[in-house]
């Protein structure tokens, strides 16, 4: 793709929200890359990572609505394959908030964004408010 390419990273059971970003990726970038991917690294045992939403059909539709160029559904053989075992800590800025109750989440959502990133290569990504910490 040559110009530039905006990157909004989601767990899918897309929202206005989620839109919205998605929206002002389109403005600002000449291509706007959305990923859906549930990623089980940032639920620990005890949250019930199988009942997290989960409506492609519906997401791709939205997508598709607002004309994104690429809609990434990466399986997760190919973000972790057998024996994974690699992962991005983060030891200080992490530290209270949700790693209060969720310790294990940061370095699960930390992995995945840059595995996502080094993938998409964007120029500019896009998250919401609560993303923040």
């Amino acid at each position: 793709m040559s110009g530039t390419v905006g990157f909004i990273p989601t767990m899918g059971a897309l929202h206005l929200g989620h839109l919205s970003l998605v929206k002002k990726s389109l403005l600002e970038c000449n291509h706007t890359v959305v990923s859906v991917f549930v990623n089980n690294k940032q639920f620990a045992p005890d949250e019930d990572f199988k009942k997290y939403p989960r409506n492609i059909e519906k997401d791709s539709a939205a997508l598709r609505s607002l004309n994104v160029d690429v809609l990434f559904l990466p399986r997760r053989d190919e973000i972790y394959p057998k024996n994974y075992s690699t992962y991005v800590e983060e030891t200080s800025l992490a530290v209270g908030l949700e790693s209060l109750s969720r310790p294990h989440f940061f370095k699960g959502v930390l992995t995945i964004v840059l595995k996502l990133f080094n993938i998409v290569q964007p120029d500019a990504s896009y998250f919401g408010k609560k993303d923040m910490q």
